[in-house]
């Protein structure tokens, strides 16, 4: 999504060719994808192992590209462990480097600041406090605002979407995850969750619920209603679309959302929500060693304080997403301040044209190399 939005921008300024892996955001601007990122989407170290070949000839393969390919520019996106790879090979051929995403050395593993430095052009950063990590390493480094923030902003000038909420008193989201082990691991718990909410609720005499699961791909939707489907607790109400999450949270009164950019999407959205996560018990003690911040949620990292409620491996239960997701749908009040905190995170993020500003600076470092 961010890719594709940062080659429409540079397209405006430059004819492109393009070559590489992404997904069909990417495709449809024009990029001919020798790998789909279907075929790339695992989180953890326990999985990366478990197709560590299928990487390493992925890794092959793009290098060969860049030596038979020769391309002006090297342009990667995120994804690290791959894309600086790829971009410490093609800086020793000669290639222009600009990746577009800064790796989280604020969060673990500072030392990777050097070697970072030494193999990237330029470093266009999503967060104000990234370029400050590389100061005096010699590598230009930008931030050039947050392109969540023009995502939303789109979002929300479109006509508001006809979503199933069935005329209930209150609307929630469940977000359980890009990955299918986000979703197989999260979904369960969130629905039990829903499925005690809407008990209490209704005892209580507060109204009804009605839940909406968002599945942008067909395969994340599929992988959601299936789950679903065999979850030996659900409510009454829940539908599973494959629909963008930004139209669900912007009309969500509260929502669960699994750690991610999701959770960002859901502070700019101004969605009450509770943040939730479930690793794999060896991915999650490797990274209770390496990681150095008190927060998983990029809300409560810029906030610098837990503006986003955060339920985390064990803490992570259906009774206690239900209490922290009742707080918010039984409480105006809790709403109101909600919001409040996640206005002052959107302010921090940039006033929009993300793409545009970064394309910017790439055409900068381009026209010294190219």
């Amino acid at each position: 999504m961010h890719a594709a939005a940062l080659v429409r921008a540079l397209r405006e300024k430059i004819p492109l060719e393009l070559r590489g892996f992404g997904g069909d955001a990417l495709r449809a601007e024009g990029a001919e994808l020798l790998y789909h990122t279907d075929q790339t989407a695992v989180v953890g170290f326990v999985p990366v192992l478990l197709r560590g070949r299928f990487f390493a000839s992925m890794l092959r393969r793009m290098k060969r590209e860049i030596e038979t390919w020769k391309p002006d520019l090297l342009l990667t996106v995120d994804y690290p462990g791959m894309n600086l790879r790829l971009a410490g090979h093609a800086r020793k051929k000669g290639v222009t480097t600009v990746h577009y995403i800064c790796p989280q050395v604020w969060a673990w593993h500072r030392s990777r600041i050097p070697k970072i430095a030494r193999i990237l052009d330029l470093l266009v950063c999503l967060f104000p406090f990234e370029p400050a990590c590389f100061e005096g390493t010699g590598l230009r480094a930008v931030f050039a605002g947050h392109p969540l923030v023009d995502r939303m902003a789109e979002a929300r000038a479109e006509p508001p979407l006809e979503l199933p909420w069935h005329g209930a008193r209150h609307r929630v989201a469940l977000l359980p995850g890009s990955r299918a082990g986000e979703i197989q691991r999260c979904l369960p718990k969130m629905l039990a969750a829903a499925r005690m909410l809407e008990d209490r609720l209704r005892k209580e005499g507060l109204g009804d619920v009605s839940f909406v699961v968002p599945g942008p791909t067909e395969a994340m939707r599929a992988e959601a209603e299936k789950i679903a489907s065999r979850a030996p607790a659900r409510p009454t109400r829940c539908e599973v679309l494959r629909v963008n999450a930004r139209h669900v949270l912007l009309q969500a009164e509260a929502a669960a959302v699994a750690s991610g950019t999701a959770t960002l999407e859901a502070c700019l959205a101004r969605c009450p929500t509770v943040l939730v996560y479930s690793l794999n018990p060896a991915t999650a003690w490797f990274i209770r060693r390496v990681i150095t911040i008190k927060y998983a949620g990029l809300a409560n990292i810029i906030a610098g304080r837990e503006v986003m409620p955060e339920l985390l491996q064990s803490n992570f239960t259906a009774p206690n997403l239900t209490e922290r997701l009742y707080g918010y749908v039984a409480s105006p009040a809790a709403c109101h301040e909600a919001r409040a905190c996640y206005d002052e995170v959107a302010a921090r993020l940039g006033p929009g044209h993300a793409a545009e500003t970064a394309a910017g600076r790439i055409m900068e470092v381009a026209a010294q190399r190219i």
